[in-house]
């Protein structure tokens, strides 16, 4: 085949006093690389802890240029069907066409007002990689990042429904990190909500490590606050 497989699994587990360490769930990634510059994002991931639990199966693609194309979103909820969507880019345009248990059919069109810098998928490998198509990083800085996201739940655990986020994220700098899968360097960044993210509640500080390299692979990453959970890399196949 021409393309390029990235392939790997990350391990969730609770930093919480009463669950220290203990598996909270597990995510499985696959990024295909083709020759042309696009990408596509396959995830399949399981949330165990809290309840309810959330099964989340995501495909999610971009151009050469990192540009979002196209997205397709399955959520099951405490192990019945939550909602499913599609959702489509175009010049100034996302189309989104979902259904949901609750929510019946919709239809979605939303002017983008100006470019993109990804879409919030909600696999944390996708966080890595929103972060990772922003070039030209200086240690230090802070960037807001307008993306749009499928579900303003922290969880993403929600009919799919297009909605509006800014998000701070700020380049703490290079390290090596050593993780289940491995040693790798690494850049590590902080995602942080000031209040005024668009998000529903305002999300607690999340540290990430993705590969210091074009693939921008998530290594590890943690969240503080009420949220007290930990994210590895336990498996990689490149």
């Amino acid at each position: 085949m021409l393309h390029r497989s990235i392939a790997g699994t990350i391990l969730y587990t609770s930093k919480k006093p009463e669950r220290l360490d203990q598996r909270r769930g597990i995510e499985h990634f696959r990024f295909t690389r083709h020759t042309d510059g696009a990408v596509t994002l396959r995830a399949h991931c399981e949330i165990e802890e809290p309840e309810p639990t959330v099964l989340r199966d995501v495909v999610y693609s971009l151009d050469a240029q990192a540009r979002p194309m196209d997205a397709f979103v399955r959520l099951t909820v405490g192990d019945r069907f939550m909602g499913s969507g599609w959702v489509r880019f175009a010049d100034g345009l996302a189309e989104l066409e979902s259904f949901g248990a609750a929510t019946g059919r919709l239809s979605q069109r939303m002017p983008l007002e100006g470019p993109l810098d990804g879409m919030g998928t909600h696999p944390v490998v996708a966080d890595g990689y929103l972060i990772a198509v922003q070039t030209g990083w200086r240690e230090g800085e802070t960037r807001r990042l307008r993306v749009l996201v499928p579900s303003p739940d922290h969880r993403g655990a929600t009919p799919p429904l297009l909605a509006r986020v800014q998000i701070d994220v700020r380049f703490i700098g290079r390290e090596q990190v050593r993780v289940g899968a491995g040693a790798f360097a690494a850049r590590r960044f902080q995602f942080l909500d000031p209040g005024d993210s668009g998000l529903a509640g305002q999300h607690p500080p999340y540290d990430v490590w993705i590969t210091d390299d074009e693939d921008g692979i998530m290594l590890q990453g943690g969240v503080g606050g009420y949220m007290q959970t930990w994210y590895e890399l336990v498996a990689l196949e490149r």
